[in-house]
């Protein structure tokens, strides 16, 4: 069983900034390409961030040039950090991941979600 577990939401001003972490642990090897998903209230779940095994980058354009997905693969950790904040960033940010977890005597790839974590934007 591997779990993704993801932290370092909260309250934030606008213009502040913050940063989420994603971690996995359990039956697992390493992590394959890792997500960061967003879902405003009311609004489905959008893809905002991914990063490749070895650290290539896309963004939505909603969040290019503020928003920053990086790795640590010794760690198997997923981060997101956020800057120049606004009212619409609020929203639950779920970490998705592809990860070779162990199964009986083989390696699969297997996608997980986290449970999310709420960031919200308010004065």
């Amino acid at each position: 069983q591997v779990q993704l577990v993801e932290s370092g939401g909260g309250l934030v001003q606008p213009v502040g900034s913050l940063r989420l972490s994603c971690a996995a642990s359990g039956s697992m090897s390493k992590i394959n390409i890792a997500h960061w998903y967003r879902q405003p209230p009311g609004q489905q779940r959008n893809l905002i961030a991914s990063i490749t095994p070895g650290g290539s980058t896309t963004y939505a354009d909603s969040v290019k040039g503020r928003f920053t997905i990086s790795r640590d693969n010794d760690k198997n950790m997923v981060f997101l950090s956020m800057n120049s904040l606004m009212s619409e960033d609020t929203a639950v940010y779920y970490c998705n991941a592809d990860i070779f977890t162990t199964q009986g005597s083989g390696i699969r790839l297997i996608n997980y979600w986290g449970q999310g974590t709420q960031v919200t934007v308010s004065s």
